[in-house]
């Protein structure tokens, strides 16, 4: 892929907050064909979406991320990138079907996928909800990026265009994790299976398309409140990881 994500259509889920901000302000800074917002956050969603399109117009920020300014004028012939919203629960397949199915119908499929969204709670294993808690952690964090991913994958593969699909795992799927039990398993499946999608997608010939799993350290969200890590486990900024992780996507 190119050294950036223009002319590409984009899909980030859990948008509306963190990191997820941050990849699609990215994105849109790029010159981004199109960026798609899934997240459960109606309000935030709302408040991120009119924020990009501003961002489009007046090209405030793009120094941050070392870019030009640009503007929809400021390449004959280029239409600016259109910023797409979606009220998505990813704890619901059901309504990733249906918003997947919208998203291929409004754009014809999608050329960077970034599954961003996670939940995390700081709990005993035997303080967790036998139902809920426990369900709605592993189908967010391990099962809905199988999904999304299952939903756009097959365009993917039938596109010559470049695509690449970005897991945001966690360094809690590698070593033991006292108190966020369920947030590890969570994130041990999600490894296993992103990085098993990369060897498939190689073997099979596919190299036009590209899986990235990323498995940072604590980042400073807000999302680990009440979790504990490691003695001198590292916090890292948001900007810090997204730019990583940013540059290892196009890298592929």
């Amino acid at each position: 892929m190119a050294r950036t994500v223009r002319g590409a259509r984009v899909l980030i889920t859990g948008a509306a907050s963190g990191m997820g901000r941050l990849y699609a302000e990215r994105a849109v800074l790029e010159g981004a064909r199109a960026v798609v917002l899934w997240d459960r956050d109606e309000a935030a969603l709302t408040e991120l979406t009119h924020r990009l399109r501003h961002e489009i117009l007046a090209g405030r920020t793009a120094a941050a991320w070392g870019a030009p300014p640009r503007s929809p004028s400021s390449s004959v012939g280029r239409p600016a990138t259109s910023v797409h919203p979606y009220v998505v629960d990813l704890s619901e397949l059901g309504a990733i079907a249906q918003s997947a199915q919208a998203v291929r119908k409004e754009l014809g499929g999608i050329d960077v996928l970034i599954n961003n969204a996670g939940i995390v709670r700081g709990k005993f294993f035997w303080e967790h909800d036998n139902g809920e808690d426990t369900r709605t952690t592993m189908q967010v964090n391990a099962l809905a990026p199988m999904y999304v991913t299952r939903e756009f994958v097959s365009g993917m593969l039938e596109s010559p265009r470049e695509a690449r699909i970005v897991n945001i795992a966690s360094a809690a799927g590698t070593l033991s994790n006292p108190r966020m039990s369920v947030y590890a398993a969570s994130k041990w499946a999600l490894i296993g299976w992103s990085d098993s999608v990369r060897l498939e997608l190689e073997r099979q010939g596919f190299g036009h398309v590209r899986v990235t799993t990323v498995a940072p350290s604590y980042i400073d969200t807000g999302m680990f409140e009440g979790a504990r890590g490691p003695l001198l486990t590292p916090v890292m900024t948001p900007e810090y990881v997204v730019d990583r992780v940013w540059r290892a996507m196009l890298a592929g």
